[in-house]
């Protein structure tokens, strides 16, 4: 691997992260209400949401590729960012199903391009210092929980008119912040290694492949339906806003003492055991959304079913996945998880929303998680983690 000449400032890919996750924060959770302010059905609000990560299935490999290949990430986060704003801005113009179609199809394709090659070129800089990661991604998290916060309460006051406003401020923001990360942070790669269609054909990476994919698509329904699900209990705006924050708060907490816990334990368990309290997460979401304080406990596992689950997974494939082939490996990770798991969840989730009962979104989380933990338990190894 050649040096890497002019490190980027931590603050710097730190200030990525937060703002990235504050518009993924002012995203993921008010996408749906906003669709529902539209007057679409949960059918439609769960294509929709289903699209913005489908396209994560083809997205991040592209840009991947491409990256692998020239060596500019840094280059392709800005065009990515930078376009998935012209994107997205055209929703304060038009907001009929078809334009939703076109233009989260576009702004996906296009934001979907930032995040895996960040997360190349953050692991590049801090090398095989790999506990420094957990340092510079927990800014990520502190982000999403203003974002989410603050935005509660704004919804409450005012009506869901103006998320196209507020979500195209937060991707400019991402595109400045981008900016400032130097493409020399990011090396070029020039290691050959094992073919990746060797890495590909091996059990055990096949076999983390699909357990990402589980766990995913068990938080599709999440993603895509809960500020709904709640809402149609009683909870208002800002309650509801609160609830993502104490998720994600707890999970800046886990961030912060995260190093600790690889040292004692190994990846494969913590991975176990990330899947195990998913499965405690969706089961006491679907049977007692009524008690506020089940849901705050719920809430809490947060930290460990994405947080601790993602750093985890992530070393995974940075382990797997070396030289040149680090950009793929981390765009297949976010592609067939984030991508192609979300999209089924999502898909899932509003089919279920219609015609099976609210509750049952979650019920199926607890299917998905269960395939995961098979899939973990039976294929990744302790030797291999």
């Amino acid at each position: 691997m050649n040096a890497v000449s002019s490190p980027a400032p931590y603050w710097r890919l730190s200030g990525f992260y937060f703002f990235y996750f504050a518009s993924l924060g002012a995203f993921l959770p008010y996408l749906g209400p906003y669709l529902d302010f539209l007057g679409l059905t949960p059918f439609q609000i769960g294509v929709l949401v289903a699209i913005t990560m489908a396209t994560k299935i083809i997205a991040p490999n592209v840009w991947g590729w491409i990256a692998d290949h020239t060596g500019k990430r840094m280059r392709i986060v800005q065009l990515g960012c930078l376009f998935a704003a012209i994107s997205f801005s055209i929703l304060l113009i038009e907001q009929t199903f078809l334009i939703l179609i076109i233009v989260l199809s576009l702004f996906s394709f296009f934001w979907n391009a930032a995040l895996p090659q960040f997360e190349a070129t953050t692991f590049n800089y801090i090398r095989d210092q790999v506990d420094r990661y957990s340092a510079i991604r927990l800014w990520g998290s502190v982000g999403f929980v203003i974002s989410v916060v603050a935005l509660g309460y704004v919804y409450e006051a005012i009506p869901y008119s103006t998320f196209p406003y507020v979500f195209s401020i937060l991707l400019i923001s991402i595109w400045l912040m981008s900016l400032t990360v130097p493409e020399t942070a990011a090396g070029h790669l020039q290691l050959d290694h094992e073919p990746l269609k060797t890495i590909l054909c091996k059990p055990h990476v096949v076999g983390l492949l699909l357990t990402c994919f589980f766990m995913q698509a068990s938080h599709g329904p999440y993603y895509a339906f809960y500020n709904l699900y709640m809402k149609s209990f009683g909870y208002s705006s800002d309650t509801i806003g609160w609830l993502w924050g104490i998720g994600v708060s707890a999970e800046v907490l886990l961030f912060i003492f995260m190093y600790k816990l690889f040292k004692v334990y190994s990846l494969r368990n913590l991975l176990i055991a990330s899947l195990l309290l998913a499965l405690i997460r969706w089961i006491l979401t679907a049977l007692f959304p009524e008690f506020i304080w089940v849901m705050i406990f719920a809430q809490l596992l947060h930290a460990v079913t994405f947080g601790l689950y993602h750093v985890t997974a992530i070393r995974l494939i940075h382990q797997l996945f070396q030289g040149r082939h680090q950009g793929k490996g981390q765009a297949l990770y976010s592609s067939l998880s984030f991508g192609a798991g979300g999209a089924i969840g999502s898909l899932y989730s509003g089919f279920a929303w219609d015609f099976l009962g609210r509750a049952w979104i979650f019920y199926g989380a607890v299917f998905f998680c269960l395939a995961g933990l098979w899939f973990a338990i039976r294929y990744i190894k302790p030797e291999q983690s």
